[in-house]
């Protein structure tokens, strides 16, 4: 049966977290609304499917590494860290500015049925066999600052068995066409990277660690470092497929054009991105996402866990 609850998480800069379970599924996630909307946790009986390093979670003055960070209005990173686009400019830092903001808790699943959050509170049983939170973002004087843009922006994490589903909204509230790319970045624990495999029919990659289009052959995840950006990955799905067999698919809407491969040397984690757009796209205008004044695009990203 599908259940949410609410934990403090006793660090300021995290907040409450909520988690979402499936009890028939023995699956489970957490997320942190107030630090940046991140899921901090994806388990599948007692398999942890995330990695984290939870010192960066803890400490609001750092990027977290792990869990899986949301990337928006722009993944990847500005030449520069700035922007001109649509006749307005900006300054970015990469993947900023999303991951690093508190978004709002706005609906449970179990809101239907008249039950409202709660620290360390059990929600009512949900109407859907799904469990899901709804949290937003609006953009406010810090947002338009960096991005000159008015909006709203949604997710909402559902969980169903073993499957992680994020459904993103994206509103325009401002009176001018707004530009955007949205990304995440899942950092997936692999102990054994050399027996892990990755599903692609990409041919040519841009190699982030050298700056360099190359053809691509295939990944060597034991690399000190692994950061490729797959040109003609040519779908929108993919899976990491682990040693003993399992595997995550990663599958999303047809938006999520550009893929991302990174990894370090020493870590355990492998990071496999979906992102609408490549790095620099504010500046470029390739693959951007433009909504009209008054409208809004919808999107979603599914992760699911299939055992060996």
């Amino acid at each position: 049966m599908p259940s949410v609850f609410f934990r403090p998480s006793e660090h300021p800069a995290v907040g409450q977290f909520v988690i979402l379970s499936d009890e028939t599924a023995d699956s489970r996630v957490e997320i942190a609304p107030e630090r940046g909307a991140i899921v901090t946790s994806f388990k599948v009986k007692e398999r942890e499917l995330l990695y984290l390093e939870a010192a960066t979670l803890f400490d609001g003055a750092k990027n977290v590494r792990g869990g899986i960070p949301v990337l928006f209005p722009s993944p990847g990173k500005l030449e520069e860290d700035a922007f001109r686009q649509g006749g307005k400019s900006g300054t970015l830092r990469q993947h900023d500015f999303a991951r690093n903001l508190e978004w709002t808790l706005k609906s449970t699943s179990e809101d239907a049925v008249g039950a409202g959050p709660g620290a360390g509170r059990k929600a009512e049983p949900s109407v859907s066999d799904r469990a899901a939170v709804t949290v937003s973002l609006t953009s406010n004087e810090t947002t338009l600052r960096q991005y000159p843009w008015s909006f709203e922006a949604e997710l909402r994490f559902s969980l169903r068995g073993r499957c992680l589903r994020i459904d993103q909204m994206v509103r325009n509230t401002g009176d001018s066409a707004m530009p955007f790319a949205i990304g995440f970045h899942p950092y997936f624990v692999v102990g054994d990277k050399m027996a892990a495999r990755i599903d692609t029919r990409a041919t040519r990659a841009f190699d982030n660690v050298s700056k360099s289009v190359q053809p691509f052959t295939g990944f060597d995840l034991t690399l000190p470092e692994v950061d490729l950006h797959l040109l003609d990955h040519g779908s929108a799905a993919s899976a990491l497929h682990f040693a003993d067999g399992a595997r995550v698919d990663v599958r999303a809407s047809a938006e999520f054009n550009r893929w991302v491969v990174w990894t370090l040397a020493g870590k355990d984690f492998v990071c496999l991105e979906p992102w609408t757009a490549p790095g620099n796209a504010l500046n470029t205008g390739e693959h951007l996402l433009v909504v009209p004044p008054g409208s809004a695009r919808e999107l979603f990203v599914e992760m699911e866990f299939v055992a060996a």
